[in-house]
């Protein structure tokens, strides 16, 4: 794959977006964006590195998930995707470029905030795929509210339920197939540190996440399995388009970054490839923020 890169400056490395005005129903279908994000397609080239490795990624069909799962095959290991019926367009796609690696490719729709179908996820990837070596939490549900008073408490519980309750269930169930040197990547966000007023829940939920990790990580140690997370600022992501964020912060969507713009899916899937294969293997209970210049503790 030829290098496609604009820049080696990583400001300028990917193009700045300015998104249209735009609105989609939850929860976004990403080939329905304008611009499209990047996840790498053209760009992203394998090295090998977790060759033969199993791996389970939640919201696999798009934004962060989907350029995980393009890298995680191009590095050699199969995957199971999980992602709402709703988004199975964007699904298939994702399904083609792992299989297209030569890689097995699982796609397994369902609710993440259904306990029983967390369980019954993860049995359906260790079966399909023949074992389990890593796991990675990244669907999220994030919906903007101007005031307290107008989050409803279906959305409060919901939000909770897809980022933080999924995230105990579907790693609960998959602990006893992850043997040493198997490893978790937890998607939290730059909002655990940084939280946006309009999206105290969502935040809320990242904190926990973030909070959660440091915890399992400890616990786990002793077994070889490995903890840690990503904290991604503003990256373009179906998310945004489906009611993630105001109309008038889409449309300038990554101007308040250090870089001046949006990241790209693309530019986070190799932080979740070190954190899973073993040359992250002394590193565990860890943040690795990807915030284009926006610090973070």
């Amino acid at each position: 794959m030829a290098d496609q890169f604009a820049s080696d400056d990583p400001s300028a490395r990917y193009p700045e977006i300015h998104p249209p005005e735009q609105t989609q129903d939850e929860p976004g279908i990403q080939s329905e964006m304008r611009p499209v994000p990047d996840l790498g397609e053209r760009t992203y080239r394998g090295r090998g590195r977790l060759e033969g490795r199993k791996a389970l990624i939640t919201g696999g069909d798009s934004g962060i998930g989907g350029a995980v799962a393009i890298a995680f095959a191009r590095e050699g290991a199969d995957v199971a995707i999980n992602y709402l019926p709703e988004e199975d367009s964007d699904a298939r796609r994702i399904i083609e470029l792992i299989e297209a690696e030569g890689r097995v490719a699982l796609p397994i729709p369902g609710d993440l905030t259904d306990a029983a179908f967390c369980r019954e996820l993860v049995q359906t990837a260790v079966d399909g795929l023949g074992g389990l070596d890593i796991l990675v939490n990244n669907a999220g549900k994030q919906v903007v509210q101007q005031e307290l008073e107008d989050i409803s408490d279906e959305q409060f519980e919901r939000t909770f339920r897809t980022n933080v309750f999924a995230n105990f269930w579907i790693t609960k169930a998959a602990l006893p197939y992850l043997n040493p040197g198997s490893a978790i990547v937890n998607t939290a966000s730059l909002e655990a540190y940084q939280p946006a007023p309009e999206r105290v829940d969502y935040a809320a939920t990242k904190a926990a996440i973030n909070n959660f990790s440091k915890g399992l990580a400890q616990m786990l140690a002793s077994k070889g399995v490995r903890v840690n997370v990503v904290a991604p600022g503003a990256v373009w992501t179906p998310l945004q388009v489906s009611h993630g964020v105001s109309m008038e912060q889409l449309t300038h969507y990554g101007e308040e970054t250090g870089y001046g713009r949006a990241g790209q899916p693309a530019e986070l899937a190799p932080a979740y490839v070190f954190l899973a294969s073993a040359e992250a293997s002394f590193v565990s209970g860890t943040t690795l923020s990807a915030t284009g210049g926006m610090p973070t503790p």
